[in-house]
């Protein structure tokens, strides 16, 4: 019966999971331009860094820390600030970085990318409130125990992850039978894209904080 419950919570996560994954925004840009320009193995390694970004949320929700959700709610506009000016500097980064050095990862440049994702992925409180949103419609913030608490945050872990591994190897496939400037233009549009997805969270952090 125990186990029945922990794979049924199980199957929910990884479900949420994907829900908050699927839909495409600035970290969906940033994995397949690294895709497509670095490989299959830099696109992975910007979805584990969102994958543990969502789980620590996901923890949040279903753990019902209330004291972090405070911590959160207090300090979003200045960590969504920072979010937004990483982006802005992955942009220009991947507009003035060439293409051949780019596809030059080692496992400290991999390990970077985790730890950068991560921190954008965190840096959205509105994901907070998302997946409390989705625990309470599903009934999964009532009293879980530890065991409960974390087959939840493991499969959403494993849902998101499912997502990053589809999306980055689809790229990475993809990416042989583009041209290299077809590559090159998709480069520059994505890293036009995510400067413009920082600048619109940096927009919105300034307006808010000094309004």
């Amino acid at each position: 019966m125990i186990i029945e419950t922990l794979l049924l919570l199980f199957a929910k996560g990884a479900l949420l999971g994907l829900v908050i994954t699927i839909p495409p925004g600035p970290i969906a840009t940033l994995c397949i331009d690294r895709s497509l320009n670095r490989g299959f193995a830099s696109g992975a390694a910007i979805g584990i860094g969102a994958a543990l970004g969502d789980s620590v949320y996901a923890l949040v929700a279903a753990a019902g820390l209330a004291m972090v959700s405070n911590v959160v709610d207090a300090y979003s506009l200045p960590i969504a600030a920072v979010g937004g000016l990483l982006l802005i500097f992955l942009g220009i980064r991947d507009l003035v970085t060439p293409p051949a050095a780019a596809r030059e990862m080692g496992a400290g440049n991999l390990f970077r990318t985790i730890a950068s994702t991560f921190l954008l992925a965190i840096s959205n409180p509105g994901a907070l409130l998302s997946f409390g949103g989705l625990f309470a419609g599903l009934g999964l913030v009532d009293g879980n125990t530890p065991m409960e608490t974390a087959a939840i945050v493991v499969g959403v872990f494993a849902g998101a992850m499912v997502w990053w591994t589809l999306l980055s190897a689809a790229v990475n496939l993809a990416r042989d039978r583009i041209s290299r400037d077809v590559t090159l233009l998709i480069r520059r549009i994505s890293g036009w894209l995510i400067i413009g997805f920082g600048g619109a969270i940096l927009g919105y952090a300034a307006v808010n904080l000094f309004g």
